[in-house]
């Protein structure tokens, strides 16, 4: 048996959160599910577990309550040509071979059938909006002599890293608020070429996370994309644009999975009197990732030069009932390059720095 294909194998108990494990590191979308003999049972997506978890508001369960239990599937000698029939027509990124027993045989993957994932990306017409005029104090002393979105992540500048990957999954317009030792910016952009648009836009004033978005009032007209100049995620990023507009939300946070684990005994108490301890427990959360698709009303709640964060523009949408505030749970490889640990971090899982 194929140890890339057993790889993909899950079985129906499975708990929830070791599926996203798993699929994290298979860096696919898919999991095959199969009993103990690799008959198949069905299929579970990134989408399956997403549902779940907005519908549970938790990943504690087992996949036997979201994955799919009549999946799509080849037999063993159907073509190439009906497999790509059949993903494209079901928007499958990896489909099942099965034998005359129903024996799991062959995973067909997009990326391969297709050679190469570029063959069916096509060009995304939403701005991505990068919010690069902060002083970046996290990072003294290196923002005392560049900029944060200059910063390099090997060969590249960190602002220039979060283009390309944006890029790669068919963003191509890109604007960036800056600030901060801005003449810097310009002058990098001057002298360097990007195969997409760059537009460069100057905030006088230190207006907070998304106060300086009032600039842009009059040039977008349509759904964007927000980020930081500091944060990087793993995953299609065309799928939480989708979900966004899917959904018919004001504003939607990308919300990443974390294990916090507390280093100490957790005491539990009523009246002075101890009820339980728990040793080093771990909690699952999901977390901001600095990252946001926003609807073009959402300028409707900004103000010229208001100083304005992100949690508090959160909060006014949300006291207004008809504004709908989602998340779209993700669970690949998040990094938050503001701060010296995550920084190195990020340049050992890019094999930078070792």
């Amino acid at each position: 048996m194929n140890d890339n294909l057993v790889k993909l194998f899950t079985a129906p108990n499975a708990k929830i959160k070791d599926a996203m494990k798993q699929m994290a590191l298979s860096a696919e979308k898919i999991l095959i599910v199969v009993d103990k003999d690799q008959h198949l049972l069905g299929t579970l997506t990134d989408g399956d577990i997403r549902r779940f978890i907005l519908k549970k508001g938790g990943i504690k369960g087992q996949i036997d309550q979201c994955y799919r239990k009549t999946p799509i599937f080849l037999q063993a000698g159907d073509t190439r040509d009906q497999a790509k029939r059949l993903m494209i027509e079901n928007k499958l990124e990896a489909i099942p071979v099965v034998d005359k027993d129903n024996h799991v045989i062959d995973i067909l993957i997009w990326t391969k059938l297709f050679n190469g994932r570029e063959t069916h990306v096509e060009k995304i017409d939403v701005p991505v909006v990068i919010m690069a005029g902060g002083k970046g104090v996290r990072l003294d002393p290196f923002t005392k002599i560049l900029p944060k979105p200059l910063i390099p992540l090997g060969e590249k500048p960190i602002v220039e890293v979060i283009m390309d990957r944006y890029y790669k999954w068919g963003f191509y317009k890109f604007i960036l608020v800056i600030n901060h030792k801005k003449e810097m910016i310009k002058l990098y952009f001057s002298e360097n070429s990007q195969p997409y648009e760059i537009e460069l836009i100057e905030e006088d004033e230190y207006c907070g996370t998304v106060g300086g978005l009032y600039l842009l009032k009059a040039k977008i007209r349509s759904t964007f994309v927000l980020t930081n100049c500091d944060t990087l995620l793993e995953g299609d990023y065309g799928d939480f644009l989708n979900w966004h507009i899917e959904n018919k939300n004001l504003l939607t946070i990308i919300g990443s999975h974390k294990e916090v684990a507390v280093p100490y005994g957790v005491l539990s108490m009523n009246n002075g009197a101890l009820i339980k301890m728990v040793e080093k427990p771990k909690f699952d959360l999901f977390v901001n990732t600095g990252t946001y698709v926003m609807d073009q009303n959402i300028f409707n709640y900004l103000h010229d030069n208001e100083s304005m964060d992100i949690d508090k523009l959160i909060t006014k949408l949300q006291s207004k009932k008809a504004n709908k505030v989602g998340v779209f749970p993700c669970w690949g490889k998040w990094f938050d390059i503001g701060q010296w640990d995550e920084y190195k971090k990020t340049l050992k899982s890019m094999g930078i720095e070792n």
